[in-house]
């Protein structure tokens, strides 16, 4: 495990140092996004409208993969 050889070449504290350190960078990271996503909803007419929510959950949320019916794989 990765997280192990850095601990044991003296990188990281512990391996559970080295989790609250990618936990505190995700949720630095998503702060981030939240602020730019407001100031461009901000620049562009305000929140999302209903509709406009649908779409991007839509366009955004991963779809199961389609199954092709001859051999049972994944297309």
């Amino acid at each position: 495990m990765e997280m192990r050889a850095l601990v044991a070449a003296g990188q990281v504290a512990s391996v559970s140092a080295f989790v609250k350190h990618a936990i505190d960078v995700a949720l630095h990271d998503a702060e981030g996004w939240r602020d730019m996503l407001a100031e461009a909803l901000e620049q562009t007419g305000g929140p999302l409208t209903p509709q406009e929510r649908v779409w991007a959950d839509e366009i955004l949320s991963p779809s199961e993969p389609k199954r092709n019916p001859k051999n049972g794989k994944a297309a």
